[in-house]
């Protein structure tokens, strides 16, 4: 493939937030026009780019996938296209989460982890929609009850409350700090 990056980024062995951190971080040097390159090993980089990508207005150019190693392609936007980053609003703590859970209120607990990730650890109950099929898998979330959005650490969670939020799903809420720390009572769904 034809595609001369000005940037690269090595985002190898680093699981969900790093490549986006790195990434943030990396794209600040670039100017307006410029592509980047952000090499990953983590299976959920490729989704998590991109809708970083969709949320500040660079452009997700695509994925190239090279000897296990991702390739990410991202356009630097110009100034009046770059949005501000912003943050979901309505987060909800671990333990509230965890009080929940232990007091069995009937909530919706949405796992956007990638599917490998799930497998391993997960809440009883809770769905998995990696938030790469999250656009179209939306059907399968019932907008009744609270939504409870769960990854890894809260970043991917944050970015799956917000395209929720904007498709019209009332009660979301991102949990943080996500699995990483959860201490409640888990699962695994390995077979």
């Amino acid at each position: 493939m034809g595609i001369t990056a000005n940037e690269t980024v090595d985002a190898k062995g680093f699981a969900c937030p790093m490549p986006i951190v790195k990434t943030k971080k990396a794209i600040s040097d670039l100017a307006p026009g410029e592509v980047m390159e952000v090499q990953a090993t983590d299976k959920g980089s490729t989704a998590d780019i991109k809708a970083w990508a969709e949320s500040t207005g660079h452009q997700y150019l695509g994925t190239v996938e090279e000897d296990d190693v991702l390739k990410h392609y991202l356009r630097k936007a110009s100034d009046d296209e770059v949005k501000n980053e912003a943050n979901y609003d309505d987060v909800l703590e671990l333990r509230k989460l965890r009080e929940k859970v232990d007091g069995q209120e009937d909530v919706t607990i949405l796992d956007v982890r990638e599917q490998a990730e799930y497998a391993f650890n997960h809440i009883p109950g809770a769905i998995n929609i990696p938030l790469g099929e999250l656009e179209n898998r939306m059907n399968e979330i019932n907008d009744d009850k609270e939504i409870h959005v769960i990854c890894r650490t809260g970043s991917r969670s944050d970015l799956a409350a917000q395209k929720l939020s904007q498709k019209g799903f009332k009660i979301v809420k991102n949990v943080v700090p996500g699995m990483a720390e959860w201490d409640g009572p888990t699962e695994k769904s390995t077979n």
